[in-house]
């Protein structure tokens, strides 16, 4: 077996069904799931349909490349959502049966195994994928720290010469998961400045990017930085986005990468000894959802409503804050993150997700120490009703800490 197998961790998830073992929840109250960034939202009827009607093209072979029409729908969006000059869907866009599957491959057919230290860079805490695709194409994951003092992005002016000089592939991820913080146009700017200097990929993980807050700004993204500077090759940049969290579709398993012609082309040649091709009836719902923008709107208001009730009934007894976008909060915990979030699976039956298990200790210090991630994609009624659990937790939590000191 590949050795490099051994290098990889457990899941987050598998650790935390080992944290959840050790107790027994309480029995009287219902499950509410805040863990998993799976969305519960409905799918959309429209899409659903678009898979009915087209079941007959299970009699066909897809082709790795996919239908020019999805690759011109996503095109089309990508023009549309962040202002680029233009865009070639052909030599510009690969669709990708989800996200996942892309970011881990397209670390395989980047990275260049032969050079003497290959360096994948990555925000900590991160989506595991990162992690996994780095050792598994044969170079050593790097890990910047996201921490609070620095808007919970890295702080790319720190990584040293040497670092930047052995990187091949800068992972960046804009919205964050799990923090939510999202990259300016300057960062990205500063970014591609980088990779031009040191000659490396920058691939940016966008999958949140259509779930902000209603009245905030919509988040920025790599191209759009390329476009404004001018650069419609979008040279060393890929960007990859999906239909998971944005259409509340994440079983369509159905996303795209788009960016530098150059880096596409042999990644299609790698994906075509992958066996990676997605069914033309998903393809043809992909085209769907990639065209309409109404019911993405509604999933921003549903989550707009559900972050409005968690902060409205938290804020006095915890410190959490509304993140820039995603669907995630990222509060501190009084006490450690895995203790913490086994309580409350024992006392009111929430699962959330320890803020160390996404992450790495690095120089003696995890980011992610002292946080969980919420994921808020439970209905507007069990998210109303998981706040006050954990509000009521928090107090119980806080007055036995008071009677401690």
């Amino acid at each position: 077996m590949n050795p490099d197998l051994t290098k990889l961790q457990p899941y987050p998830f598998e650790k935390l069904a080992k944290l959840k073992s050790a107790v027994t929840p309480n029995a009287a109250l219902e499950h509410i799931s805040l863990s998993i960034g799976e969305p519960k939202h409905p799918s959309p009827a429209f899409v659903q349909q678009a898979m009915i009607d087209n079941i007959q093209t299970l009699e066909n072979y897809p082709s790795t490349k996919g239908l020019p029409e999805l690759s011109a729908a996503c095109g089309n969006w990508l023009q549309r959502r962040f202002k680029l000059n233009k865009i070639d869907p052909v030599s510009q866009v690969i669709p990708v049966n989800g996200t996942r599957e892309a970011i881990f491959a397209f670390a395989q057919a980047a990275v260049d195994r032969s050079a003497s230290n290959p360096l994948v860079l990555s925000p900590n805490p991160f989506y595991q994928i990162y992690e996994g695709a780095a050792y598994l194409a044969g170079a050593t994951p790097y890990f910047l720290p996201c921490l609070e003092a620095t808007g919970f992005n890295a702080d790319y002016d720190s990584v040293p010469a040497d670092v930047w000089q052995d990187c091949q592939l800068l992972f960046v991820c804009s919205p964050g998961n799990p923090s939510g913080s999202t990259l300016t146009l300057d960062d990205y700017k500063k970014l591609i400045q980088l990779a031009d200097q040191y000659n490396f990929i920058i691939a940016s993980d966008e999958c949140y990017s259509e779930l902000w807050v209603e009245g905030k700004e919509a988040p920025v993204g790599l191209l759009q930085a390329c476009a404004e500077l001018g650069r419609d090759d979008y040279d060393k940049c890929v960007v990859f986005h999906s239909l998971s969290k944005r259409s509340n579709l994440p079983g369509l398993r159905s996303g795209f990468i788009a960016g530098d012609a150059k880096l596409l082309k042999p990644f299609l040649l790698y994906r075509t000894y992958h066996g990676c091709a997605q069914p033309i009836m998903t393809q043809l719902a992909a085209i769907a959802a990639w065209e309409d923008e109404a019911h993405v709107e509604e999933n921003r208001r549903l989550y707009t409503e559900k972050f409005k009730t968690f902060l409205e009934i938290l804020q006095p007894v915890m410190d959490i804050e509304q993140t820039d976008a995603s669907f995630y909060l990222w509060p501190k915990t009084p006490i450690a993150d895995d203790l913490f979030a086994q309580r409350l699976f024992e006392e009111q039956h929430i699962t959330v997700l320890p803020g160390s298990y996404v992450s790495r200790t690095v120089n003696g210090v995890n980011p992610g120490a002292n946080r969980v991630r919420m994921a808020l994609v439970a209905s507007v009624d069990e998210c109303r009703e998981a706040a006050l659990r954990i509000r009521a937790f928090v107090e119980k939590l806080n007055a036995e800490l008071a009677q401690q000191a």
